[in-house]
């Protein structure tokens, strides 16, 4: 029996490695032509923002501290860098659903009027509508995205690493002695900045209210990784390379711009401490102001009737008689045990303290509908007794001998018949209001 040679061996081997090889090969690629692949199918989801639950809360903290109705009107917001355009989208060029969408998510004691002239004409032209009963905005929303600086700051690293050896007595139909391994990683990242403002306009007047304005900006990332790994074994090379590329996306950024700027708006307008509602947020110097100066604005019995339902908001059992009795002074020392009990009045800090820490929770504005049902009831017994205490016969001479009209001159008759023939629209002074009370205006300070 003749035994094979090495060679003939060798070469057997090497016959059997590269039809097994060739056959696998075959059986993993398949028939080209029926190449398919699969896609995702992903459910539509609401939209959910890490100020979702800021904006809801915000509409509750108007009913808690009792603010008056802000009827809010927002103008169209756009791109006015004009980078949207040269970016192919990169930017939104028009925001201003998102302002709407955010204004009308509040609720509470705020109303989103919508600005849309177009609509209103043809509405009243063709007969379905008129302006009565229309709501007349307090204030309107003017703003647009002012900046968008790209490549503020962009950074490459790559990483690289050889190594070879070479393998001796090996036969002579090897390819290669060679042994080499070879990998590689590479990174590169680029910062980009929007920026968003936004001011309040006075409807009626048509100019801006001091200090009620939001700029806000936000920094977006765009990074691009790839890997990669290969290495020859005699010869035969394998490789493998991965690249991936992320950014963060400008239309979201855009929108939580927008979200917080309407936080910031509506709660300085209405003086609400907002950033009890926003994680890490810092206290704004503008609400402080007006909390401060409203303070200084009353006087004694309205100081400590203004702390007594900020104390019962905080839980505490006061009576809202305006003294400073036995029973405030304890709920005062439970809520801070600096105060003293010897005090004749509340002081700014006190004041300040409780105002921006009251609670936004559901048992609050369960204590805020009493209050207001306590407020209501006293009102009313007033009210009695005031009519009680009139007189019988000056009722009736009040009812029954109505004071006469005085003859308007021609002048004013053409204007009084002009403005019975506007339809009526209900439009209310600028009134802010928070726990009760009243914030003055820019004069009245």
């Amino acid at each position: 029996m003749k035994v094979p040679s090495k060679v003939n061996m060798y070469k057997r081997l090497r016959s059997i490695l590269v039809a097994s090889l060739l056959l696998q090969f075959l059986v993993s690629c398949g028939n080209p032509h029926k190449v398919d692949v699969s896609l995702r199918e992903v459910a539509p989801e609401n939209k959910v923002t890490s100020f979702s639950q800021a904006i809801l809360d915000l509409g509750k903290m108007t009913q808690i501290y009792n603010t008056v109705a802000l009827n809010i009107m927002a103008k169209d917001v756009g791109d006015v860098t004009g980078t949207s355009a040269f970016t192919s989208g990169e930017i939104p060029r028009d925001i201003t659903e998102m302002v709407k969408s955010t204004l009308n998510a509040v609720g509470g004691n705020v109303v989103y009027i919508p600005y849309d002239p177009a609509f209103f004409q043809n509405t009243y032209a063709t007969g379905y509508s008129t302006f009565e009963n229309k709501i007349i905005p307090d204030v309107v929303m003017t703003g647009a995205i002012t900046e968008f600086d790209r490549g503020l700051e962009t950074r490459g690293k790559n990483t690289d690493f050889d190594a070879e050896a070479s393998v001796s007595g090996l036969p002579k139909w090897v390819p290669s002695d060679k042994i080499s391994l070879e990998t590689g990683a590479g990174a590169k990242t680029a910062l980009s900045r929007i920026t968003l403002d936004f001011n309040l306009i006075d409807f009626q007047t048509l100019s801006g209210i001091a200090r009620m304005q939001a700029v806000n900006s936000i920094k977006v990332d765009k990074a691009t990784r790839q890997e990669s790994i290969g290495f020859s074994l005699l010869g035969p090379t394998i490789g493998l390379k991965g690249t991936v590329k992320k950014v963060q996306g400008r239309h979201a950024a855009v929108r939580l711009l927008v979200e917080l700027s309407v936080i910031q708006i509506v709660s300085k307008y209405l003086a609400l401490p907002y950033w009890n509602l926003i994680p890490g947020a810092q206290e704004d110097p503008v609400i402080i102001g007006a909390v401060t100066s409203y303070y200084y604005s009353l006087s004694e019995p309205e100081k400590i009737v203004r702390t007594q339902e900020l104390l019962r908001l905080h839980g505490y059992q006061a009576p809202l008689n305006g003294e400073l009795d036995s029973d405030t002074v304890a709920a005062l020392q439970q809520f801070d045990s600096n105060f003293q009990a010897d005090s004749s009045s509340i002081d700014k800090d006190t004041y300040l303290n409780l105002y921006i820490s009251v609670p936004i929770t559901d048992e609050t504005l369960g204590e805020r509908t009493k209050i207001a049902k306590f407020i209501e009831s006293i009102q009313a017994e007033q009210t009695a007794v005031v009519e009680e205490q009139t007189p019988v016969e000056m009722q009736a001479t009040v009812v029954s001998a109505p004071a006469e009209e005085p003859v308007a001159a021609p002048q004013e008759a053409a204007e009084e018949e002009v403005a019975a023939s506007e339809p009526e629209r209900r439009v209310k002074p600028r009134v802010r209001t928070f726990g009760g009370g009243r914030i003055l205006s820019e004069s009245d300070w």
